[in-house]
């Protein structure tokens, strides 16, 4: 009996995890207008009000800058932090909103990162992300110079990236050279494939997970998320101890 009782258990749903024990959210795309993420104000205050009800007290969203395609700079992302913070504010809604970016890794960045122009949370984290195609060039030397300049080296969505699948030994080297490694909450639900899914799940059986991010960009990503939140992959992740989102 106690057999068939432990089998039901593992079957039965887990409850909606409280994203409240995280308190921040450090990756999004919520200043309206700017990149792939919200496109009006309204698309902006919907998403920080649903984020918001899922247990969110903060806020930091990270806007692509990207040279060829999102050629966002610190000007244009405060300024658009500024106008919903004053919308949030004539709405009366009360949340800690905040703004850094999402670089990706291409010439541009490395040229903010060698003129120490770049947008940071925290204590002074540089999220960043990866070609999905090809390995990164030169990748310890950015890290080598972010860290010797006070940085702490943040990669995005580390489960999608393809060409380390098959060598988990990349995520050791990053974590050795002091890089912190942030999964998407909705990869657990499939949002990316299969092949992500896997990546995301054993990333966090080896304990290498320091930050969830949302990479919330429209209301389908809240419909997925809303889906994630009874997912036993991230109930672990939120119990490893390791996750610093709290502490932003």
């Amino acid at each position: 009996m106690s057999l068939f009782s432990n089998i039901f258990k593992r079957k039965e749903k887990l409850p909606p995890a409280d994203m409240s024990m995280l308190n921040a959210d450090m990756h999004s795309h919520l200043i309206p207008g700017i990149d792939d993420g919200a496109q009006t104000m309204e698309d902006s205050i919907q998403l920080i009000k649903e984020l918001q009800q899922m247990g969110y007290r903060k806020l930091i969203t990270t806007p692509h800058i990207m040279s060829d395609q999102y050629p966002n700079n610190a000007e244009i992302i405060l300024g658009g932090l500024e106008k919903v913070r004053e919308e949030l504010s004539r709405q009366n809604i009360d949340i800690n909103l905040e703004a850094a970016a999402e670089y990706y890794y291409d010439y541009e960045f490395k040229e903010l990162v060698e003129k120490n122009d770049l947008l940071t949370f925290g204590d002074k984290y540089i999220l960043f992300e990866l070609s999905y195609i090809n390995p990164p060039e030169q990748l310890e030397n950015l890290i080598f110079k972010l860290r010797t300049s006070g940085y702490t080296p943040v990669i995005a969505h580390v489960e999608r990236y393809p060409f380390w699948y098959d060598n988990f030994e990349h995520y050791d080297k990053l974590v050795d050279a002091g890089v912190k490694l942030q999964l998407n909450i909705s990869s657990l639900n499939g949002q990316y494939g299969p092949p992500v899914k896997a990546a995301a799940q054993k990333l966090i059986d080896k304990n290498y997970i320091d930050l969830l991010g949302t990479d919330c960009h429209n209301m389908n990503y809240i419909k997925i998320l809303k889906d994630t939140l009874t997912n036993p992959y991230l109930h672990k992740v939120m119990e490893s101890g390791k996750l610093i989102n709290s502490s932003l």
